[in-house]
């Protein structure tokens, strides 16, 4: 039996885990969203200062932009032909990851914090 291990495979299962753990988290968040925005200021502050629900942000935030970025990597690689803008649209997406992934956990911490 040959067990070559595929880079694909390995992408594919990533995707597919970062997928699942992004289930409950947007179980867990809608809700949670409809009653912060359907009350007032304050008690949508009380819920952003939450650690439990801060932490839950900062989870679906992690998972929600890795996996955003593996499925966008996806898609460039099965549309982009042109190898070098293809490596320039993968090393744009996952830097895009990251720089929006870091803001949206700043900013959950700045409204954390105050």
């Amino acid at each position: 039996m040959n067990s070559v291990k595929s880079p694909a495979l390995g992408h594919w299962k990533l995707q597919r885990i970062s997928a699942l753990a992004m289930i409950p988290l947007v179980m867990w968040f809608i809700p949670s969203l409809l009653f912060s925005l359907l009350g007032n200021y304050a008690d949508a502050l009380v819920w952003f200062q939450s650690p439990f629900n801060t932490t839950g942000l900062f989870l679906l935030f992690i998972t929600l932009f890795f996996h955003a970025s593996l499925g966008l990597q996806v898609v460039i690689e099965d549309y982009v032909h042109n190898e070098g803008l293809k490596i320039a649209s993968i090393i744009l997406i996952k830097l895009l990851s990251i720089l929006l992934g870091v803001l949206s956990l700043l900013c959950v911490l700045k409204i954390y914090l105050s």
